[in-house]
């Protein structure tokens, strides 16, 4: 197996087991549905999705990165940084890499911001948003046409900056973790909670981001840092509702087993209320 994909998997097991044991033993809510209807489709969303890309870019971003760094293309590239063509522990390189998985997320960003802006980008994230209950399966229901997109922008942004590959595995374990991490249905006491949310994306923050209410929805794009919301100015600190009793999902798509099917999740963003 190849490392990048052993160290993935590792880190991706890791944090789904810890959330989906903490859900367990202290969840922040309480679903309308219970696991055995809702995660079926929710995981069978992400093996659905890396058969996808997999499919789609066979060599993945560390490929594309290679490639972009065999023919000089791209920014970093272009000005032949040293950490593109030797990666080391030198300060220099620290601070490119750093850089580098900074501008990947701003990328993320506006990804996830023009997703909802966007009225055929909204048909198909919003399938994720129509999830009845947030916790840590919700941050792997991304429909396949949405993963496949988002690969397209990723290699793009990987092409024109010439994002070294080591940028782009760190890059990727930290996006994975952070998804599984800040969906999970838990809840940090409230004085962490505001300290840490000037830093990162917290669950009660995220969940902020599935509210009911469009304007809530419309607001803390981040997956990971607070920082591109506060400068963005989409950063929303409080609901109209307290954490406990947030109106989360989509109102059209009722919290009932025959929307939670894998087919039902496919098929959901052709359907006629998935344009609203």
């Amino acid at each position: 197996m190849d490392n990048t994909i052993l160290v993935r998997l590792t880190v991706f097991l890791g944090v789904f087991t810890c959330m989906a044991v903490l859900e367990a033993l202290m969840p922040a809510r309480h679903p309308l549905l219970s696991r055995k209807d809702r995660w079926p489709g929710n995981l069978s969303m992400v093996i659905i999705g890396a058969l996808v890309s997999r499919s789609l870019l066979p060599t993945t971003l560390v490929g594309v990165s290679m490639w972009a760094q065999r023919e000089g293309v791209g920014l970093f590239n272009a000005i032949k940084m040293d950490v593109v063509e030797s990666p080391g522990s030198g300060p220099e390189h620290i601070a490119v890499i750093a850089l580098c998985i900074l501008l990947l997320d701003m990328v993320i960003y506006w990804q996830h911001r023009f997703f909802h802006t966007i009225p055929i980008l909204w048909r198909f994230h919003k399938m994720h948003h129509a999830d009845s209950h947030v916790d840590t399966t919700t941050g792997l229901r991304f429909h396949p046409v949405e993963i496949a997109i988002s690969l397209a922008i990723k290699a793009a942004a990987v092409v024109l900056f010439g994002i070294p590959a080591v940028a782009i595995v760190i890059f990727e374990v930290a996006l994975n973790g952070f998804a599984l991490f800040n969906h999970a249905n838990i809840r940090l006491p409230q004085k962490w909670d505001e300290k840490l949310s000037w830093l990162l994306i917290t669950q009660r923050v995220h969940r902020i981001h599935h509210s009911q209410d469009k304007a809530e929805s419309n607001s803390n794009f981040g997956f990971s840092v607070s920082c591109w919301d506060r400068l963005f100015n989409s950063f929303t600190p409080r609901a109209h509702y307290s954490d406990e009793t947030l109106p989360v999902g989509q109102k059209d798509v009722p919290a009932r087993k025959e929307n939670t099917g894998v087919l039902a999740l496919l098929l959901q963003p052709f359907n006629e209320h998935s344009s609203k």
